[in-house]
């Protein structure tokens, strides 16, 4: 029988190691780049068990679609345990798309955008019933 694990996305970057660098200083993880040296082809971002692919793609600009629909448009939902914590820590250090605020479905949840223009959304489900 089989068993599902785990799922990371993977995003084409035009500069993996300037990639890593940002999301080393800014939101925490540690990064696995192959080759070695730079220029890097590809890389493992991981923070605890989130993991983010890197994939180089020489002149890439990821197209802007987050405005482009009512909620916005993400790359990649992370649950996370203390999302207000993690919040406070990283909303001067990065480019906040939407707030820390409760959703109608419960989950609290803030988005940034990366350097790239992937939309990352943070959430944690604080309270079951949102109308209570």
């Amino acid at each position: 029988m089989s068993s599902f694990l785990s799922v990371a996305p993977c995003f084409l970057v035009s500069d993996v190691g300037q990639t890593i660098h940002w999301y080393e200083e800014n939101l925490g993880f540690v990064s696995f780049p192959f080759p070695s040296h730079e220029p890097y082809v590809f890389a493992i971002m991981q923070r605890e068990n989130v993991e983010i692919m890197l994939q180089r793609l020489p002149g890439y600009q990821k197209p802007e679609l987050h405005s482009r629909r009512d909620g916005g448009v993400w790359d990649a939902y992370i649950r996370v345990n203390g999302v207000a914590e993690f919040y406070e820590q990283v909303r001067q250090r990065v480019e906040v798309l939407l707030t820390l605020r409760q959703q109608p479905y419960g989950d609290w949840e803030f988005g940034i955008r990366d350097p790239n223009g992937y939309v990352l959304v943070f959430s944690e489900l604080i309270e079951a019933d949102p109308g209570s």
